[in-house]
């Protein structure tokens, strides 16, 4: 299967708590702090609407991560099943890091009936429990359908909106563990769970579909900073180490996506435009970076007439990464442009107390909390 900018290239045009430690810098976007809070309890939920059901996963036993390949970072995806006997709509989604001091972010992918068999032969073809995945589920056909990142807590659309889930749908839920703090080794064990909120009224459902609008980073090392990763094609090439050769050409794949294939031009503000394919509705929007990040904005149409910011966060936190719900849904339609647009900020290397000490680097797209992310999350429904 192909990895996440393939996915966004499809899907899309045919994606920590505790005390901060603030940055001295006077522009500083009050990134995180170098821990998270431990565990956490399930916030209280909204009241259930007409037709809904909550419904709990958990991961089958505790894991205890450890990181691949010399890096400090494991993707693990966890099969599990919400036996599901006649098609629901999943209207709302709360997901309980357990283990929050390792948790960096979670995604859910729905399997349709047709892949259950492959990825029950994968999980049991895998030695303990679950398997790495690095990029997405690794089953053919997954489908994005939740999303976890530190600041989200359940976000409620309309009751008739929701991502359809058949009979015999199975879910793959992928922990990024972030092990930065131990060095890359065990940190503790973790059994995080899910609270879905089920609908199975759907003849009056709509159903939703989260794309992705993935951007470059191509980020330098300062002027104060040297070493052999600040050479650009080394720091691929590391990023290919950790994490595998599909991860490892993000950087070259998103240039050909966003820059039409032009050398990189190298620089903390990069962005990408995406042709809108078919009139569409967007109810809500989010944005996903590492700790480098300072700022992400999703734009319709930008330098067009009639143009609209759609998220805007001028002073990013990586602690806040809720899904915001337009206060009125837009319509897109074909020949529309959606635009992302990420700042990033190396001398932050030096200051995070999570980052302090690791090697400077020219930061490319990569799967590592040390690494960088540019990605606008679109919530929307192809309109009647």
């Amino acid at each position: 299967m192909k990895r996440l900018v393939a996915l966004a290239a499809v899907v899309l045009l045919t994606a920590c708590g505790g005390p901060k430690d603030p940055v001295s810098a006077p522009s500083a976007a009050a990134p995180a702090s170098g821990a998270h809070s431990g565990h956490l309890s399930a916030p209280p939920a909204e009241p259930l609407r007409a037709g809904e059901r909550f419904q709990s996963l958990s991961m089958p036993a505790s894991y205890t991560p450890k990181a691949p390949n010399g890096g400090t970072d494991e993707y693990r995806c966890f099969l599990v099943d919400p036996k599901l006997t006649s098609e629901a709509y999943l209207t709302g989604s709360q997901f309980l890091p357990q283990n929050a001091d390792i948790v960096h972010h979670a995604i859910f992918f729905r399997i349709a009936p047709g892949s259950a068999d492959e990825a029950r032969r994968l999980d049991a073809g895998t030695p303990g429990d679950g398997w790495t995945c690095f990029g997405d589920s690794g089953v053919e056909g997954g489908t994005w359908v939740a999303s976890w990142a530190p600041g989200a807590n359940e976000t409620l659309l309309a009751p008739d909106l929701g991502y359809q889930m058949p009979p015999g749908s199975l879910v793959v839920m992928q922990i990024h563990y972030n092990l930065l703090a131990t060095g890359g080794r065990a940190g503790g064990a973790d059994r995080s769970s899910i609270r879905l909120r089920l609908n199975d009224t759907t003849s009056a459902m709509t159903p939703l579909q989260t794309s992705l609008l993935p951007a470059p980073i191509e980020l330098p090392c300062t002027s104060a900073e040297s070493g052999p990763l600040c050479d650009r094609a080394a720091a691929v090439a590391d990023v290919g180490k950790r994490f595998g050769e599909e991860i490892g050409g993000q950087a070259d794949r998103l240039l050909r996506l966003c820059a039409k294939g032009a050398p990189p031009a190298a620089g903390p503000t990069q962005h990408c435009d995406r042709p809108v394919p078919s009139r569409s509705t967007v109810y809500a929007v989010a944005g996903h970076m590492h700790l480098l990040g300072r700022s992400i904005k999703i734009e319709l149409n930008p330098g067009r007439s009639g143009a609209q910011t759609l998220l805007d966060v001028p002073r990013y936190n990586f602690d806040d990464q809720a899904i915001h719900p337009l206060a009125k849904p837009v319509v897109v339609q074909p020949g529309d442009t959606l635009r992302v647009t990420c700042t990033h900020d190396a001398a932050l290397r030096g200051q995070l107390p999570q980052l302090k000490g690791t090697a400077p680097r020219y930061v490319v797209w990569g799967d590592g909390t040390s690494d960088e992310m540019c990605l606008g999350l679109v919530i929307m429904t192809p309109s009647a």
